[in-house]
């Protein structure tokens, strides 16, 4: 079974991106992997990262 990718994905958008607005990002989670890209270049690269990964690293860019 191959990996969801790109369109197949089931992306949300930050709460602070808006198209007049500033730039932010999208994610969109799977059981094994979160996806991360950003919304005003939604076919540009995309980052892949575990969940436990994605959970440390939110964390630590909530305290900055």
């Amino acid at each position: 079974m191959r990996p969801k990718i790109g369109p197949e994905l089931e992306w949300v958008k930050s709460s602070y991106s808006s198209d007049d607005g500033p730039a932010c990002v999208e994610v969109a989670a799977t059981s094994g992997t979160v996806h991360v890209r950003g919304s005003k270049n939604t076919p540009g690269p995309q980052l892949a990262v575990t969940p436990t990964t994605w959970a440390a690293f939110a964390s630590y860019a909530v305290t900055r």
